[in-house]
């Protein structure tokens, strides 16, 4: 009887979402697509062009990077260029932790101060080797003008 109750406890633990989505998500995902949605208008941009670049890394110590950044990017050279850069990129990293389809990540570092000390939720699918990620709707402070906008990232895994 004791065993079996033990049996038990470790499948229940182990088909909690959480649990079992997190080695899934561990490991370094590549960008392949980055689309956004204007809440408003239903409107599909490319806000860092058709061919961005970035990725996400999960560590097994639940610590999350992120980087993206828009197509075209060149070196800046006047400090208006260099304000101009913070446009095209997106990076931040901190603790996470899963949730059934969410990815939840508590920010310690960011492009944009605002977003430290904040936890920036994602709901996220894994369908073989891609990872598809899409944010809640919110103000995008790269895009303000836009309104409420929501993202819709995919990601490969990386070889």
């Amino acid at each position: 009887m004791r065993r079996l109750f033990w049996i038990a406890l470790v499948w229940l633990i182990a088909m909690q979402p959480s649990f079992a989505d997190n080695t899934a998500v561990q490991g370094v995902w590549r960008l392949v697509n980055y689309q956004v949605e204007v809440q408003t208008t239903g409107e599909m941009m490319y806000p860092m062009g058709k061919s961005p670049s970035g990725y996400v890394i999960f560590t097994p110590e639940a610590r999350v990077w992120f980087v993206l950044t828009g197509e075209g990017r060149k070196a800046a050279k006047t400090a208006e260029e260099k304000a101009e850069l913070l446009d095209s990129l997106v990076a931040y990293t901190g603790k996470y932790r899963l949730e059934g389809d969410k990815w939840i990540t508590s920010v310690e570092v960011a492009w944009n101060p605002a977003w430290v000390g904040t936890e920036q939720s994602r709901s996220f699918r894994i369908e073989g080797d891609r990872l598809q990620v899409l944010t809640p709707w919110r103000v995008m402070p790269n895009w303000a003008d836009k309104g409420m906008t929501r993202s819709i990232i995919t990601f490969e895994r990386g070889k």
